[in-house]
């Protein structure tokens, strides 16, 4: 004998109100709440390399600290795109934030004992957590948007995300404000950077998982199962022979590659420590200009997506060129072993020319990072192939991190560490035009495919029928 019985499936039983962009599960929301999770947590550790050494006088246990972050970082970032599609994100950014959280408290008690021990231990382990949080985020950033708004998605996080950098900036501008002769910060700094990255983890348990994520239009972000770990190994291993992410590589090492130059031979050599702090506040502002104004053009200056690429690549280009140039100018007068005689304070009338160069880093800084994310999200729109290149491109970009820091502790000429860092950025440019040229499709050639695949089913069609035998 046989019955009929009317089966829904779960994912499919309505679909979800689309009225307010502002709801729970919209793509806006989400992403900007992965902003402000990065917000407190890498927005306020950037806030504690940008001074230079983490606030120290002697930036050697912060460069081995940070040789041995971007270590581990350069694995588990490669690893953290299929550790995400193992765990989901809760559990992903918990234990990536909970890391920034020890090693600001490492910092701290480097202030009082001096051992570098623990700074180290600590970074290593920040680099584990850094390599999960930044895959969740990539995927969560890249496939959550709509595809013909990435880069205003991209803007929109890094908007928020920096803001920490410029919270951060002032936390230790004000805590050290009458302390200019001072060379470390004092322990209630790092105590407020803690305070912060706590509260980031425990905002990292309000990401949705992006199944539960609904765009304005009624489309899901992607109807993924969680991976299998073997499923994510070989997937993993693929990318080292990707011509995709092969292409991306150059970009990729040299997109963190002159922060160890800009934070400790710029900032830290040319200014006092409560001046640090305050430039700061303006390189991590600059960076929510700078993604603001490439997110614009990668969605808004063409109708045609590549060709948005193309003049989004050659603006950063132009605009790099000028900055690094920029740049050359002001190393030309001093090196390690002609240090300059005075260290500039915000009140010096001399103050104006390097701040402009230091802002304008920051600036460069967002844009090249934009750029390439969009890149990458345009090349996929499903969230588990899309963590998976973050994580490659986080992996990549902290091994070249992790060779910058020790390029800065083995004093490496400071006019070669320029040059480098702009051949390297330069390199990538046209490996970046070429990748858009023939991996990048126009809107209207996969848009609709997206959709139909993304599509909730609507309420006409839940209902399915299955004959039950018994």
């Amino acid at each position: 004998m046989g019955a009929e019985v009317e089966v829904k499936d779960e994912e499919s039983i309505t679909k979800l109100s689309t009225k307010s962009r502002f709801r729970y599960n919209s793509p806006l929301v989400q992403v900007s709440l992965i902003g402000l999770v990065c917000f407190c947590c890498p927005g306020m550790f950037n806030a504690l390399s940008g001074m230079g050494g983490g606030g120290q006088v002697d930036p050697t246990a912060t460069n081995n600290a940070n040789t041995a972050l971007y270590t581990t970082f350069t694995v588990f970032g490669i690893l953290g795109g299929g550790i995400y599609n193992i765990l989901g994100p809760h559990l992903t950014l918990a234990a990536g934030c909970s890391t920034y959280v020890l090693y600001a408290g490492s910092l701290l008690y480097y202030n009082e004992q001096q051992h570098q021990g623990f700074v180290i231990i600590a970074g290593a382990l920040l680099g584990i957590g850094a390599g999960l949080l930044w895959a969740c985020e990539g995927a969560i950033m890249t496939s959550y948007p709509p595809p013909n708004r990435k880069g205003t998605y991209i803007s929109l996080f890094w908007s928020i995300f920096n803001m920490g950098g410029v919270i951060g900036g002032l936390i230790p501008f004000i805590l050290n404000y009458h302390r200019n002769e001072a060379a470390s910060v004092n322990d209630a700094t790092y105590i407020g950077f803690m305070c912060f990255m706590s509260a980031g983890t425990l905002l990292s348990f309000a990401i949705l998982p992006p199944n539960r994520v609904v765009r304005n239009d009624g489309t899901r972000c992607t109807d993924i199962k969680y991976s299998s770990v073997s499923k994510e190994a070989t997937e993993v291993l693929k990318l080292f022979t990707n011509w995709k992410m092969l292409l991306i590589v150059p970009a990729a090492w040299a997109s963190n590659f002159f922060y160890s130059y800009q934070f400790n031979n710029v900032n830290a050599v040319l200014f006092n420590l409560r001046t640090r702090g305050l430039n700061n506040v303006f390189y991590w502002g600059a960076q929510m200009l700078g993604s603001i104004g490439i997110g614009y053009i990668l969605d808004f200056s063409f109708q045609s997506r590549r060709m948005r690429g193309f003049v989004g690549i050659s603006v950063v280009a132009l605009l790099g060129t000028a900055i690094w140039g920029g740049g050359l100018a002001n190393q030309l007068p001093y090196s390690h072993d002609h240090p300059p005689s005075n260290k500039l304070d915000f009140k010096d009338s001399s103050f104006a020319g390097p701040f402009i160069l230091y802002f304008s880093y920051g600036l460069l800084d967002a844009m090249f990072q934009s750029m390439v994310y969009w890149v990458i999200g345009a090349l996929a729109d499903d969230s588990q192939t899309l963590s998976r290149y973050s994580g490659f491109y986080k992996g990549v970009q902290s091994a070249g991190a992790a060779v910058a820091w020790q390029v800065d502790t083995h004093k490496v000429p400071l006019l070669s560490q320029l040059i480098v860092n702009w051949s390297l950025t330069t390199i990538s440019y046209p490996l970046l035009v070429l990748l858009v040229m023939l991996a990048v499709k126009d809107d209207n050639k996969t848009e609709d495919e997206i959709v139909k695949e993304a599509t909730v089913p609507s309420s006409n069609k839940d209902i399915k029928s299955t004959a039950i035998s018994t």
